[in-house]
């Protein structure tokens, strides 16, 4: 084997082994940052709406928290607002279940759907992002 072609395989490997380690301690960009940080602010700011774990029923100011515990503990797995949504707001970690918002008028919405929507209008340019 040439060892140029050796020299650009073991390049190769390592350029590789260094994204492997660049993904797993993955944190938000700042643009994302702030865009989780605007959808943990507008739950909070959600007054009328009730917000369901495991068939109990939390305020906005709780679920806020909640959402906001759970990315703490999670943060270093990830890299997107969705990432978020998925690992942090949308179920439950120790039942599967998944979170339910009740909006004002009773009807009841699986929060992942809801929050995608939000997510959607804030990347739209549709909200305030958080201060910063």
């Amino acid at each position: 084997m040439p060892s140029s072609f050796r020299l650009f395989r073991t390049t190769l490997f390592a350029l590789l082994l260094a994204a492997v380690a660049a993904l797993a301690q993955a944190t938000p960009s700042a643009s994302e940052q702030k865009l989780i940080d605007t959808l943990i602010l507008r739950v909070s700011n959600m007054k009328t709406m009730t917000f369901m774990r495991n068939g109990d029923e939390h305020n906005a100011a709780d679920a806020a928290k909640h959402m906001q515990a759970k990315f703490d503990h999670f943060k270093d797995e990830i890299v997107t607002a969705e990432d978020f949504i998925d690992r942090c707001a949308s179920r439950s970690e120790m039942t599967g279940k998944p979170y339910q918002v009740k909006m004002p008028n009773g009807a009841v919405r699986d929060a992942k759907e809801f929050l995608t929507a939000e997510l959607r209008t804030l990347r739209k340019g549709g909200g305030k992002p958080a201060a910063s």
